[in-house]
């Protein structure tokens, strides 16, 4: 099949690898972060990391959505669906996300109605189906499902359905890619760049990281051989003294982003002026809020919310991991604690977290003789 059997091809994939190899200069070490979730699944699934040479480290970065809601905005949700009359809806990747005063789960076997959906516009099917009730789509993700959600505000609007309402936390890639670059803890050379949020925003927006840090950025496709493709982009970059933002993923990123999807966004959706993210802290203009010509749908309007901060328990090292500071299985709890049926973190929950996709795939030590940020590191095995 196109775009599935060509970009999984073993004899491309062994030809990169010695490409790759051969572009790294010696005595230099080369860490790039993977900025999407869904590529750190493709590298863990596929061994990617075992085809590379030891002077080129992959880092996992903030990329998964799922991963970066803080503990308080999961409170805040039970507490919604808590309310009488209230049917709560989520994707299924949050229903197990531990908050301070338990899980999606943990409230629905305590009578709450909370309802897996595969899109908002399930959840306003819902919304229609019970006038009596008030629903409430748990909106999440980067700006590749924000379009989604605002899209099905404005049918809600249309059809005049007057009970339905999200909960906004869409968060925004580029702030955080701001704010890892501005993260003393880390020492990368490039970015492997989103390929799902870039359809939505396009190429440009990263522009900065190119002029401003002096790091190269390749938007890549998330087969096998797109991220090795990206990588050897990325070296070949940095052999020729260049940084530059590239598309290798041209087959689905258009250079300037989804107008239709980022002009429904403007319509429905503003800056938060902060947010808080799970790791990162808080974040100036990172996140999106319902703009007030949609008050009426807006979760945070229509109920009243507790709003507390709630701290990571001690023992949870996710932030260290969303960071890339830390891989999953330096956590003390990785694997024995915390495993996806009993989760502490937000990364063994999703099936973007890195954790999960240490657990998953078997990549509980790694053999390797650099740590993400170009330290030595020793195995633990």
């Amino acid at each position: 099949m196109r775009f599935v059997d060509e970009y999984r091809d073993a004899d491309r994939a062994r030809a990169l690898a010695a490409g790759i190899a051969a572009r790294c200069r010696p005595g230099r070490t080369y860490a790039f972060m993977e900025v999407c979730g869904g590529h750190t699944h493709t590298i863990y699934k596929h061994g990617l990391e075992d085809h590379l040479p030891p002077e080129v480290s992959l880092v996992h970065g903030p990329g998964c959505p799922v991963c970066v809601i803080p503990m308080g905005r999961v409170d805040d949700a039970v507490h919604i669906a808590g309310q009488p009359g209230v049917i709560m809806t989520s994707f299924g990747d949050l229903l197990r996300v531990p908050g301070g005063t338990g899980s999606f789960l943990d409230a629905k076997a305590a009578g709450a109605d909370i309802r897996m959906v595969y899109s908002p516009l399930d959840a306003l099917k819902i919304a229609k189906q019970n006038p009596d009730r008030r629903v409430v789509f748990m909106a999440i993700g980067f700006e590749t499902t924000a379009p989604s959600t605002a899209m099905t505000v404005l049918r809600a609007a249309v059809e005049g359905v007057k009970n339905f309402s999200v909960f906004c936390n869409h968060v925004m890639i580029i702030p955080a890619i701001k704010a890892i670059l501005d993260s003393p803890d880390l020492r990368l050379d490039g970015f492997i760049g989103p390929g799902h949020v870039s359809a939505v925003i396009g190429c440009e927006p990263y522009a900065f990281i190119a002029r401003d840090y002096r790091k190269p950025l390749v938007v890549a496709g998330f087969e096998p051989v797109d991220i090795l493709t990206s990588v050897h982009m990325l070296l070949g970059q940095l052999a020729e003294g260049r940084c530059e933002v590239e598309n290798q993923y041209a087959r689905v990123v258009p250079w300037q982003g989804n107008p239709v999807a980022l002009e429904a966004i403007g319509r429905v959706m503003r800056l938060r002026p902060h947010f808080e993210w799970r790791g990162l802290g808080f974040i100036a203009h990172s996140a999106l809020a319902m703009a007030e010509e949609y008050a009426a749908f807006d979760a945070e309007r229509v109920f009243d919310l507790p709003g507390i901060r709630v701290a990571d328990p001690r023992s949870c090292q996710c932030g260290e991991v969303l960071k890339g500071v830390l891989k999953p299985w330096e956590c003390k709890v990785f694997g024995t604690a915390c495993t996806p049926e009993t989760p502490i973190g937000t990364c063994m929950v999703s099936s973007e977290g890195a954790c999960a996709a240490y657990y998953n795939f078997g990549r509980f030590t790694r053999d390797r003789t650099r740590g993400p940020a170009g330290e030595r590191e020793v195995s633990p095995a």
